[in-house]
Order: structure tokens, then sequence, then C-alpha cells
């Protein structure tokens, strides 16, 4: 094999690597706001509402680094 060829493979297995790692703190940024907002919600049912609606903000705030780790996957691989 040429260099280039080379090149070009471990080129996508580095984009890969990178989108798994994309994928790893978003995955860990939703678990800790969904636990931290059930230990609100235990301790102030009343707020259950507005928490869950701070709680559906956050995890759109944290999903949307996976989708740009997503698309930067993409767009290094093509």
């Amino acid at each position: 094999m040429d260099s280039v060829t080379v090149l070009a493979e471990l080129s996508g297995n580095i984009a890969t690597v990178g989108y798994g790692l994309a994928a790893i703190g978003p995955g860990i940024g939703v678990g800790i706001v969904a636990g931290k907002t059930v230990e609100a919600m235990a301790r102030q049912p009343e707020m259950a509402g507005r928490l869950q609606t701070t709680m559906f903000l956050g995890i759109a705030f944290t999903e949307v680094l996976a989708l740009i780790g997503l698309a930067t996957f993409f767009i290094f691989k093509g």
C-alpha cells in the first residue's frame, strides 16, 4: 500500500473514533441533567412542571453537541 492509501484509511478511523468521543460527552450530560432534575423534583414536587421544561431544554442543548459531532464525522469522512 502506498502512503496515500494508508493516510486515507487512518483518516477514516480517526473520524470514527472522533464521533465516538463526541457521542460520549452528550450521553453523560443527558444522564446528569435527567438525574439532577429527578433530585430537584424529589425536593420540590410543586416545581415538577417547570423543572421538566427546563430539563427538556437542557437535554436539547446537550444533544446538539452529538449532532454537531455526527455532522463533523460525515464532513471529514466524505
